[in-house]
């Protein structure tokens, strides 16, 4: 029996369990529309394919499964690559199907063809960024590549994927056979472990240094370790630092919890790394602003510290650092051996009550510090205020996305998170837009937690059109623009710098900042509130939250700098010498 590759191809997608496919339409893709439409997956659509593909990142993020993306060829690929860029560098799985050219057509300049230096060689964009790019050359291939596509991008070090199809293969018949014998694969695979000989290795030197620390990453989140990972740190009592990506893998009110380390880490925490003697590193890759620009006086500085390194993927291992230990494994499965051989070793488990009130006075002394922002009643509010109260308000359990400046690295410094896996967060590529629409992704993901994006206006000026999809798809997330009238850290760079803002500010017209995002947000039906003292703004969150439909509230916000006691090298790059900080003081 035979039937066409894109009724097959979503009834496949519906026995992995897939519930949403994100994306846009083209003429390339609507046979696989078409197909979706009676069936049991929801399709998610957007008005731009850089919204959908951060909305499945997002999605991917809150779910702990591949995402779904479809799109188009050509224009739908490149817009969509920047979000699929971003996918990349965090390590998030999604499986993008795009629509070609016909294969008949390959050199003719069918529409929209790209074939500048080969045929049909659109796919051949994502080459760089992607785990894999499949073009499908015959419809008797589709069925094995999208099963290799899955496994690939939920595999090892999790990534993107790419499934290229020329639309007549979309509607080209297919025996079902070749679909039905799928089914006695493997969905999933077994990950890589420790042994116990390099376990116990691992757990004697941590347990004899005299400042042991652990440094987690993202794999932490990537790998769902975090019962592994409370369960390890509580038995031999050892403190935590982490990466950005890192944030939130333990509570942030977990007593032995340091916090965020590098540019915008604080001193405290920086010099707790330098001063370990080991340091265990778990599914980190040890970014260059998580690491203060990899410069020893700031940060890390190995040796003298000696450093154990496991992480899923070989090549980051001893990637930045020279490492005494390495381990391929992950992060579940090391963290899980970890654990039974330390409570083998040391069955009655460690204490570090010094650690324990160390940490505990730090962050005394850090709220006391903050204490005068957090409460100001300045309009423009400080952004240190909207932090503190958006926290009050969400419940322990909801789940935030950050984009740029303020909003992460503020966040990341001085948010606690509660619930593991709750915040989502743009690491590598940095994307400016990214929050918005992965928090659409995030509440599709888990429709009945509170999702809150929290973003500058310079963020969500990227893509607005994110508020015609959650109106349409009624899904409620609450934007908070975090409104300074700027790209807020890149204009304070420059004035430290340079001395001006030239391209970095937007007018403003009489003291009202333009455009009025609750304005723009009412157009799209969505409720919109711009706030207009510091009193208004908690009660207008409690309201956006209770109200269980999409809002946004543009919130007024005073440019000052996340404070920072780390280093980021192009300080030394724009004013070499000069000791210049990262923002003017002005």
């Amino acid at each position: 029996m035979k039937d066409l590759v894109s009724h097959q191809l979503v009834r496949y997608l519906e026995e992995r369990g897939v519930k949403h496919v994100f994306g846009l339409c083209g003429h390339t893709n609507i046979a696989v529309l078409s197909a979706m439409a009676n069936s049991g997956i929801k399709f998610i659509m957007v008005r731009h394919e850089q919204i959908a593909a951060h909305a499945a990142d997002g999605y991917a993020r809150a779910s702990g499964k591949a995402s779904v993306l479809l799109t188009h060829l050509s224009p739908g690929l490149t817009n969509a690559a920047t979000g699929v860029a971003n996918a990349a560098l965090d390590c998030i799985p999604m499986v993008v199907i795009a629509g070609d050219v016909p294969s008949h057509f390959y050199g003719k300049h069918p529409h929209q063809e790209v074939n500048l230096h080969s045929d049909a060689s659109q796919f051949e964009i994502y080459r760089p960024f992607v785990k894999r790019a499949w073009r499908v050359e015959s419809p008797e291939l589709f069925p094995e590549i999208i099963e290799k596509a899955f496994i690939l991008a939920e595999s090892g070090q999790p990534g993107p994927v790419l499934v290229d199809v020329p639309m007549d293969i979309f509607s080209r018949e297919v025996d079902v056979e070749r679909f039905a014998r799928l089914r006695h694969n493997a969905k999933s695979l077994h990950k890589p472990s420790l042994d116990e000989e390099t376990a116990a290795r691992i757990v004697r030197a941590l347990a004899e240094a005299t400042n042991p620390l652990l440094y987690v990453g993202g794999g932490i989140a990537l790998a769902q370790a975090y019962d592994e990972l409370r369960a390890f740190v509580d038995h031999l009592g050892i403190p935590v630092a982490h990466s950005l990506m890192g944030k939130g893998v333990l509570p942030d009110d977990h007593p032995l919890v340091l916090g965020m380390t590098g540019f915008w880490g604080t001193r405290f925490i920086n010099g707790k790394c330098l001063e370990a003697d080991w340091i265990l590193a778990i599914g980190t890759r040890f970014k260059e602003a998580d690491a203060s620009s990899w410069e020893s006086p700031y940060t890390f500085s190995f040796p003298p510290t000696r450093l154990i390194h496991i992480d899923i993927e070989p090549s980051e291992i001893g990637r930045n650092y020279p490492t005494e230990i390495g381990a391929v494994a992950d992060a579940k499965q090391a963290l899980a051996v970890l654990l039974k051989v330390a409570r083998r070793l040391y069955p009655k488990g460690r204490r570090n009550e010094a650690a324990i009130r160390d940490i505990a006075a730090y962050r005394e002394e850090f709220r006391a510090s903050n204490r005068a922002m957090a409460t100001s009643d300045d309009f423009p509010m400080m952004p240190e205020r909207i932090l503190a109260e958006v926290r009050e308000v969400l419940p322990r359990d909801a789940i935030i996305t950050t984009d740029v400046g303020w909003n992460k690295n503020g966040v990341g410094q001085q948010f606690p998170i509660y619930t593991p896996g709750s915040i989502l967060t743009p690491g590598g590529f940095a994307t400016m837009g990214f929050g918005p629409p992965a928090a659409l992704g995030a509440k599709a993901a888990c429709p009945d937690r509170v999702v809150v994006s929290l973003v500058g206006d310079g963020g969500f000026g990227q893509n607005p059109a994110v508020l015609a999809t959650a109106a349409e798809q009624n899904l409620a997330v609450v934007w908070v623009v975090m409104n300074n009238n700027a790209f807020g850290t890149i204009a304070g760079l420059q004035k430290a710098h340079y001395g001006l803002t030239y391209g970095t500010t937007f007018p403003a017209d009489g003291g009202e900042w333009a455009p009025n995002y609750a304005d723009i947000a009412r157009a799209y039906g969505v409720s919109g509130v711009r706030v207009r003292s510091a009193a208004e703004f908690k009660p207008a969150l409690e309201a956006a939250i209770a109200s269980g439909k999409p809002a946004l509230i543009d919130v007024a916000m005073r440019n000052n700098p996340t404070p920072t006691g780390g280093h980021w090298n192009i300080l030394d790059i724009y004013s070499p010498g000069k000791k210049v900080s990262h923002v003017s003081t002005d």
